[in-house]
């Protein structure tokens, strides 16, 4: 094994016991004591916390046993390996936090600070492509069956019905409201911790003096654009159509160069997901 592969594993392996860590201390010392659920197999083991005094981290533990005996003949080894290192990093961390007092009783704060440190060790986990198994890994077993799936639709109503049967074992309607906001926060601290925050703009521009455009947007806005042939429907005549990447502070700049040289220019302002290449993420 040379050494590349053995730093590899290290940093997988470090990444899942951190990510873990920290997913414990927002399910520990923020949701769990306030009766509030992210889903998933930790919202069953919420309610067994509750109705049967069972440590949670060992319920958690115990629900995914079933899962790790039937994934180790579906997934690779690689991921099969550090789902147990996650699974049994969170289960023990959990079990180690839940021994001090919570951060706060209050359940608004509770969800809002729970949901956010839950999402971050969630990303990191992600990151070095592990699992804390679950219902993540119960999805990841399907893919093996059908790859083309949604998953955010699936562990979304995974989610609801868990905590819907939380609503029901503790009779407040709050606590499933304050748990949605919890789990719709951790996942778009995911999105933006796994994807990035620096989300960039794409305008389409077409116009009649399409090189004057370009030229002065390289020159004052300092961005660079490439023009695709494309033809109009209704007209039917040919024209280029300018695309220019740019940061949301270059937008207004860029819209006003267009419309100073052609009034009539027709603008088309979207979102790109993720842009690669100089002057941008390399």
């Amino acid at each position: 094994m040379d050494k590349q592969k053995i730093k590899n594993i290290v940093i997988d392996m470090l990444g899942t016991i951190i990510g873990s860590a920290i997913m414990a201390l927002g399910i520990s010392l923020f949701l769990l004591p306030n009766q509030l659920s992210s889903g998933g197999f930790s919202g069953i083991a919420t309610i067994t916390y509750y109705l049967l005094k069972i440590p949670m981290g060992a319920m958690i533990l115990a629900l995914n046993i079933p899962l790790f005996i039937f994934a180790g003949y579906k997934m690779g080894k690689d991921f099969f390996i550090k789902a147990i290192v996650g699974t049994s990093s969170l289960s023990f961390f959990i079990d180690v936090f839940d021994k001090y007092p919570p951060i706060t009783t209050d359940r608004f704060l509770a969800c809002i600070y729970g949901g956010i440190i839950i999402g971050i060790g969630t990303a990191i986990i992600l990151k070095v492509n592990s699992s804390t198994g679950g219902t993540e890994l119960i999805i990841n077993i399907i893919k093996n069956y059908n790859p083309h799936i949604r998953v955010s639709q699936y562990l979304t109503i995974i989610d609801m019905v868990v905590i819907g049967f939380n609503v029901i074992f503790f009779k407040e309607i709050e606590i499933g409201l304050y748990s949605i906001i919890a789990i719709y926060l951790y996942g778009k601290l995911v999105d933006i911790i796994f994807e990035g925050v620096n989300y960039t703009k794409l305008l389409f521009i077409i116009s009649d003096k399409n090189e004057e455009i370009a030229q002065v947007i390289g020159n004052e806005a300092q961005r660079g654009v490439t023009s695709l042939y494309g033809k109009g429907m209704y007209s039917q005549k040919e024209k280029l159509v300018l695309i220019c990447a740019a940061s949301r502070g270059d937008i207004s700049k860029i819209k006003t160069i267009a419309k100073k040289i052609d009034e009539r220019c027709f603008i088309i302002v979207a979102n790109a997901r993720e842009v690669l290449g100089k002057g941008f993420k390399e």
